[in-house]
């Protein structure tokens, strides 16, 4: 097997890459000033340190998410292929969802799922815009 029309591509590929950097470096104008060198965050004043602690729950939720969207690109295939699969696959994808919903379990039981999490929870510390305890956090 001849690997030259894949090293061809390839090197066209870094050769359009390399090229558009260049281009772009002597075409664009380069004009620094104190408005396009500050923070941009949404159209808002910056406020404060960028280097603060905040709710790792946003990470949380965003891997769970994850999980259960690899799970339906998973359950596309098995499910287009079912009928040359016959049994085998009923019993794979089986135990397939049944470790995705104890996962899921799992993380509704430890309160993962949960925006705001009761007082007294034990899976982390929330920690927002430097404030660090739980009770100032979920306080109403």
């Amino acid at each position: 097997m001849s690997f030259t029309p894949i090293l061809i591509f390839f090197g066209a590929g870094v050769f359009v890459v390399v090229v558009s950097l260049l281009a772009n470096r002597l075409v664009a104008p380069h004009k620094p000033n104190a408005v396009k060198e500050s923070t941009y965050e949404c159209g808002e004043e910056p406020v404060g340190s960028p280097w603060i602690r905040f709710n790792t729950r946003f990470y949380v939720i965003a891997l769970i998410f994850l999980v259960f969207d690899v799970e339906v690109l998973f359950t596309f295939p098995w499910a287009m292929n079912l009928k040359d699969l016959r049994m085998f696959a009923w019993v794979d994808m089986a135990i397939f969802f049944i470790i995705l919903a104890v996962g899921l379990a799992y993380v509704w039981g430890k309160g993962d799922l949960e925006w705001v999490r009761p007082k007294g929870s034990s899976s982390g510390q929330a920690v927002t815009k430097g404030v660090t305890n739980n009770a100032d956090v979920n306080a109403d």
